[in-house]
């Protein structure tokens, strides 16, 4: 079974404040965290950007596409 309750952390424990779990004692449970703790000390500081062009390796086809695609299809029908 999925169970999703609202808690808030305080400390090292999730506190669930309006819904009685005591019927789940001793069962496993998964925490999903729905906020970053960076978000709540770094107020106002903006992250610095990624340079995204360093994870692309230049190509020319990009440029010409149009013309690569023309030339992938053409002749490739009887």
């Amino acid at each position: 079974m999925l169970a999703a309750v609202k808690g808030v952390v305080r400390g090292n424990t999730v506190v669930i404040e309006n819904d009685d779990i005591r019927a789940y004692d001793g069962s496993e449970v998964i925490v999903t965290l729905l906020d970053y703790p960076f978000k709540t000390h770094d107020k106002g500081k903006k992250k610095a950007d990624l340079d995204w062009d360093s994870f692309v390796l230049p190509s020319t086809r990009g440029r010409n596409v149009d013309e690569y695609m023309r030339e992938m299809r053409d002749g490739d029908r009887i």
